[in-house]
């Protein structure tokens, strides 16, 4: 169905996701731009095969049972970018850090809190991503899309309404496919000098050597979920081969197999966080695919 454009049958999630979990996808195919995307989406339509767009998979957790139809990765073929005095425009699959990594080099700030983020363009713009008080509002100027029907889009950095985790995309249904960032100049060194900071930050804090999603759970109004979690002793609490991280417990972590056992420990956690805080945490994570 999907052979003229180089579909991979039946792909283990497990291998485009930063957890390292989840089942097969149907089928899995890595377009090349716009046309692309409303070709797959028209030949998935005919077929009445259902659809689902992901990025880097960073900000994914996929059941055991893997995704029906057809997986749209906007990865390793969408990542062009380019610069043009203090803008640049990144495709939806270039890396939030080689963003930043282009602009710290070409002497232009205001990425430098993305340096660190494992995820895309794409995702970054579709969640609002942000770390230490930065976030992707603060330096996009407009988002180019498409929908499945194939109509473009283009929309300004009011119009996306961000929010907290949270973009217009998520309503409107379109697929991200390049974001343009106004920058202002800098010294390149002290750029390179905070993206080091923080980075520094990052490997002194967080469980980077495991696989995770990141923060699993959203920031609860007044409160600070890793706080929440640590407070009632959940820190190096495990089910089977998911586990809350010792050096952050805002992170849980995979060290084997099993997507259910990933979501019981959320659950188990929003659960007595729940009883003990009177708080009921989000996940900040996006959740797909049947289980087993």
């Amino acid at each position: 169905m999907f052979e003229k454009f180089n579909a991979l049958v039946n792909e283990p999630m497990s291998a485009h996701t930063t957890l390292k979990l989840g089942g097969p996808a149907d089928y899995m195919v890595f377009p090349h731009d716009e046309e692309e995307i409303a070709a797959l989406f028209a030949e998935a339509c005919a077929n009445n095969v259902p659809v689902t767009v992901i990025g880097h998979g960073s900000n994914l957790l996929v059941r055991d049972g893997g995704i029906r139809g057809l997986v749209i990765c906007i990865g390793k073929n969408m990542r062009q970018i380019t610069r043009e005095g203090n803008i640049i425009r990144a495709q939806a699959g270039a890396m939030l850090g080689t963003v930043a990594m282009e602009a710290a080099e070409a002497g232009l700030r205001g990425l430098e809190f993305a340096s660190g983020i494992p995820g895309t363009v794409g995702g970054g713009v579709t969640m609002n991503a942000g770390a230490y008080c930065g976030e992707i509002v603060q330096v996009v100027k407009e988002v180019h899309g498409i929908y499945p029907d194939g109509r473009k889009i283009c929309l300004s950095r009011e119009e996306m309404d961000f929010g907290y985790r949270h973009s217009v995309v998520m309503e409107k249904g379109f697929i991200v496919t390049e974001a343009v960032f106004e920058l202002e100049p800098g010294d390149p060194a002290v750029i390179r000098a905070r993206m080091s900071e923080l980075n520094a930050k990052r490997a002194e804090k967080q469980p980077l050597d495991l696989p995770s999603a990141g923060s699993t759970f959203k920031r609860p109004e007044g409160y600070y979920a890793s706080a929440l979690i640590d407070q009632c002793g959940l820190k190096g609490y495990s089910i089977g081969g998911a586990r809350v991280s010792e050096k952050h417990a805002g992170f849980l972590v995979n060290t084997g197999k099993s997507s259910k056992d990933f979501l019981n420990l959320m659950q188990k956690v929003q659960d007595i966080v729940e009883e003990r805080a009177g708080v009921r945490l989000e996940p900040e994570i996006r959740i797909i695919g049947t289980d087993l």
